[in-house]
C-alpha cells in the first residue's frame, strides 16, 4: 500500500503550460480545428471502422452520459469482436453494468488495457479476477481530462453518443429521443482525439445552441437508437429513505450551518450517493429559513438542485452530467443551468476550475482509515465497485470536505486501520460524519477550534474506530494475490495506489 497521507500537489501551472507536451497538444488542437474538412455522414459504425482503418492495438474512447442506458459502446465493441481486433485500449469515462459484452472481449484479449473513472457490474468483477491481460488505470474526472489534453492518454478514435446532430456536425444532448443533457465528459475527447465520430439517432437541419462544435467532428453515424434515457437514473442517484441516512444528512447540514459555511454566496456539491444527496434537502431548508442565496451548485445535477435553482436559492448550476430526467429538462430550458466540461470542472491544470471554487462538498465512502484516506474504488475484499469519478477532484478543491456514512455497513466497520485502496488522500478530507459521532482531521485545527465548545459529539477517528470494534469485533485482514491488475491515478497523474487481483 502506498502512503497517501501527504498531499499530491500538481506541478506548477505556469511551468506545465510552458512544457513542450502542453504546447504540442495545444498546437494540434488549433490545427485540427483550422484544417477540418467537411463532416462525413455514415450509415453504420462499421463504415467508420473502414473509413478510418481502425485496427488492433488502437485506443478508442467513449463518454458515459447515457449511463446504464448507453448503446454506443456496446455497438462499437460488437464490431471489434466481429473483426477480431486484438489488444485494444478502451478509454470510456465510466463503465456500467449494461456493458456486459465487454466481459467476453476482455477474456478473449480483444481488449488489453482500460482507462476509466468508474466501473461496476460484471466488467468490474471480471477485471478484479485478473482476466484483463493488460492494466486498468482508474482516473479522476478532472484527471482524465488532464491526461487527454496533455497527451498522456492519446486517443485514436472517439465514438461519442450525441442525442441530436445537425447537418454541420454540431451536436447537443439537451433534447431528442435519447436526450441526456450536458456532455461535459466528452469535450476533451472531442477536441483532442485524432478522429471524432458522433453517433446519433436524431438528425436536424441546424442547431442554434450546441456543446459539440462540428469543426472538431470528422464523421457522424446515424442509427435508429443510441440509448435509453431511462437508464440515466440509477439507485445511487436517488435520495435515501433510510432513517439512519436521513439522520446523517440532517446532522451534516446542522454542522455546516454551525460552522458558518451556509452563508450568502456560498457554493456546494454533493456526491452521487443516496445519503450525500439527502443533504441537499436539509441545506435547502436552512437557506429558506435564513433567506440565504448561494452562488452556485455544481457536479452531476439532480432534481434537488434544479428545484433550488428554480426557487432562486442559487445564481446558477454548473453541470458536467445530468443525473436524472428533471435535470435534463432544466438544462434544456433554463439559461442559468450551465454546462461545463470535465476540464473546466476538475482538471488540476485548468485556470480556476469549478472544483477549486467550492465552499464545501459532501461525499461518501466505502472505507475510511485512521489517516482519513478514503476508498470508493474497492470493497473491503478488494473487489472493484466504483472509482473516484470527481471524488478526489472536489475533495482537493473544496474549502471543507465532509465524508458522510454509517459507521457500520452490513456488519462491516467503515473505519479501517488502512483502507484497502486509496481513492482520495486523507490530507484532502476534513470531517467524517457518522450516526455515532463526528471526527475532524487533526490537520484542520481551525475547525476543531470552532467545534471545541459545541454540543456536537466530537471524537477522534481512533475513538470511533475503537467504538466500532466493540460492536462488530475486529475483522480479519484480507489477503489479496500478488498479481497487479491496475493502478489508481491521482488527478495530476501520480499513481497513489495499486490494484491487485482478488482471491477466488
Amino acid at each position: 500500500m502506498i502512503n497517501a497521507v501527504n498531499r499530491f500537489i500538481p506541478d506548477n501551472l505556469k511551468s506545465y503550460q510552458s512544457s513542450d507536451s502542453y504546447k504540442k497538444m495545444k498546437r494540434r488542437l488549433i490545427e485540427k480545428k483550422e484544417k477540418q474538412s467537411k463532416t462525413v455522414f455514415l450509415e453504420s459504425i462499421e463504415s467508420a471502422f473502414d473509413l478510418y482503418d481502425i485496427k488492433s492495438e488502437q485506443c478508442i474512447s467513449f463518454h458515459h452520459h447515457l449511463r446504464n442506458g448507453d448503446f454506443v459502446l456496446q455497438k462499437v465493441c460488437e464490431v471489434i469482436k466481429a473483426r477480431n481486433l486484438m489488444d485494444m485500449h478502451l478509454a470510456p469515462s465510466s463503465i456500467f453494468p449494461s456493458y456486459i459484452n465487454l466481459v467476453s472481449l476482455i477474456k478473449n484479449g480483444n481488449i488489453l488495457n482500460i482507462n476509466t473513472n468508474y466501473l461496476n457490474g460484471e466488467v468490474a468483477k471480471t477485471i478484479s479476477q485478473g482476466f484483463l491481460k493488460g492494466k486498468l488505470i482508474m482516473n479522476t474526472h478532472g484527471g482524465r481530462a488532464r491526461a487527454i489534453e496533455s497527451g498522456d492518454l492519446p486517443i485514436d478514435v472517439a465514438f461519442l453518443a450525441c442525442p441530436v446532430v445537425d447537418k454541420d456536425g454540431n451536436g447537443s444532448g439537451s433534447f431528442g429521443k435519447s436526450a441526456c443533457g450536458t456532455l461535459g465528459y466528452a469535450i476533451s475527447d472531442l477536441q483532442y482525439a485524432k478522429k471524432v465520430v458522433l453517433v446519433t439517432d436524431t438528425l436536424v437541419e441546424k442547431l442554434d445552441n450546441y456543446q459539440f462544435d462540428g469543426s472538431y467532428v470528422d464523421a457522424v453515424v446515424v442509427l435508429n437508437s443510441i440509448g435509453n434515457s431511462q437508464g440515466i437514473v440509477s439507485g445511487t442517484t436517488q435520495l435515501t429513505q433510510d432513517p439512519i441516512g436521513l439522520k446523517l444528512a440532517k446532522d451534516c447540514s446542522i454542522l455546516l450551518d454551525y460552522l458558518g459555511v451556509i452563508k450568502p454566496g456560498f457554493s456546494m456539491q454533493t456526491g452521487a450517493g443516496k445519503t450525500s444527496l439527502a443533504v441537499v434537502k436539509y441545506v435547502k431548508d436552512i437557506m429558506k429559513n435564513k433567506n440565504i442565496k448561494g452562488s452556485f451548485a455544481s457536479g452531476g445535477i439532480t432534481q434537488g438542485y434544479v428545484n433550488m435553482l428554480e426557487e432562486n436559492l442559487f445564481e446558477c448550476l454548473y453541470d458536467v452530467q445530468c443525473f436524472d430526467l428533471e435535470a435534463i429538462k432544466s438544462f434544456h430550458n433554463n439559461k442559468n443551468h450551465k454546462a461545463m466540461s470535465a476540464s473546466e470542472y476538475g482538471n488540476p491544470f485548468e485556470n480556476n476550475p469549478v472544483a477549486d471554487r467550492l465552499s464545501f462538498v459532501i461525499l461518501g465512502a466505502a472505507e475510511i482509515d485512521l489517516d482519513f484516506n478514503v476508498n470508493v474504488t474497492t470493497d473491503s475484499m478488494g473487489n472493484l465497485i466504483g472509482g473516484s469519478g470527481g471524488h478526489a477532484d472536489i475533495a482537493y478543491g473544496a474549502d471543507i470536505t465532509v465524508i458522510i456514512s454509517p459507521l457500520i455497513k452490513s456488519r462491516i466497520p467503515l473505519i479501517k486501520d488502512r483502507v484497502m485502496t486509496v481513492t482520495t488522500p486523507g490530507c484532502d478530507v476534513d470531517i467524517l460524519v457518522t450516526e455515532r459521532g463526528i471526527a475532524v482531521n487533526p490537520l484542520r485545527v481551525d475547525l476543531l477550534k470552532k467545534l471545541k465548545n459545541s454540543r456536537f459529539p466530537i471524537y477522534s477517528i481512533k475513538e470511533l474506530y475503537d467504538l466500532t470494534h466493540k460492536i462488530t469485533g475486529v475483522p480479519k485482514s484480507v489477503k489479496l494475490e500478488n498479481t497487479v491488475i491496475g493502478y489508481v491515478e491521482y488527478r495530476d497523474g501520480t499513481y497513489i495506489d495499486i490494484l491487485y487481483k482478488t482471491k477466488k
